[in-house]
C-alpha cells in the first residue's frame, strides 16, 4: 500500500494560510494542519528513510528533518508568523544546523523543488570546497557536469561578481568558483508533490545528485 501522501488538501491549506498568514486563524485551523501536513510530512519521512539509507548511510531522515512552520521573525521585516510552504531537509549526521550538504524537498504550490548540496556555507567552508574544485578540477567537472546531473539540477544560488579573494580571476573555473552557495535545484510540479509514490520518486532524483553531494562532502571532509 502507497504511503499517505500530501494531497490537494495539503495545498489548500498553504493556499489558505497565505490569505490569512496570523495567529488566530492557524489557531483555529491548527487541525488541518496536523492532518493534511504534519502528520504527511512524517510519514513520508519515515518511509523515505530506508530509501535515502540506500543513497548513504550517513544523512538522516528522523521527524527533525520537518523544518518548523513557525518564521523566525526577530530580525524580518515581514512579521507574518508562518511559512507558507513545507520544508524537509535530510542532514548530513555530522552537521548541527542546515547549513552544511544535505538533500532537501520544498512544498509550495506551484513552486515545489528539490534541492541538493550546500546552502550558505560559512566562510570556512566555502573556501575549502572552492580549494578542493581548484585541486581536482576533472573530479568537480564530472559531479556538476554529467547528463545525470545537469538533467535533473540546475546550479543555483548566490554568486560574486568578482572572483574571489586568493584565487586565480584567470582560472579556468573561475565561474564555478564564484558561487556562495553550492546547491543543485530540480524544479517539479504539483503532481510529484502529490503522488503517493513520493518516497521513491524522491530517492530517483536524489541519486542524480549524488556525484555532487560526494563531492561536497570530500571538500568538507565527511564522509559519504
Amino acid at each position: 500500500m502507497a504511503t499517505a501522501c500530501f494531497t490537494e488538501d495539503t495545498y489548500r491549506f498553504l493556499k489558505d494560510l497565505k490569505k490569512n498568514n496570523d495567529r488566530d486563524w492557524f489557531d483555529a485551523n491548527k487541525k488541518r494542519y496536523e492532518e493534511h501536513l504534519k502528520d504527511p510530512a512524517l510519514r513520508i519521512i519515515a518511509a523515505f528513510a530506508p530509501e535515502l539509507k540506500k543513497i548513504s548511510p550517513h544523512f538522516m531522515a528522523t521527524p527533525r528533518s520537518l523544518f518548523r512552520i513557525y518564521r523566525d521573525v526577530r530580525f524580518a521585516k515581514d512579521k507574518s508568523p508562518y511559512k507558507t510552504h513545507i520544508g524537509l531537509h535530510f542532514r548530513h549526521d555530522r552537521s548541527k544546523d542546515a547549513h552544511a550538504p544535505g538533500f532537501y524537498l520544498h512544498v509550495e504550490p506551484k513552486q515545489a523543488f528539490i534541492g541538493v548540496g550546500i546552502w550558505h556555507p560559512d566562510g570556512p567552508a566555502l573556501r575549502s570546497i572552492r580549494e578542493h574544485i581548484v585541486e581536482e578540477p576533472a573530479a568537480w567537472k564530472k559531479a556538476s557536469r554529467t547528463k545525470s546531473f545537469t538533467g535533473a539540477f540546475n546550479l543555483s544560488g548566490d554568486r560574486l561578481k568578482r572572483p574571489p579573494k586568493d584565487f586565480d580571476p584567470e582560472h579556468p573555473l573561475i565561474e564555478d568558483l564564484k558561487w556562495k552557495d553550492y546547491i543543485g535545484i530540480a524544479e517539479v510540479p504539483d503532481s510529484f508533490v502529490l503522488d503517493p509514490a513520493l518516497p521513491k520518486a524522491l530517492a530517483k532524483t536524489f541519486k542524480a545528485g549524488t556525484p555532487f553531494m560526494r563531492f561536497l562532502c570530500e571538500a568538507l571532509d565527511v564522509p559519504f
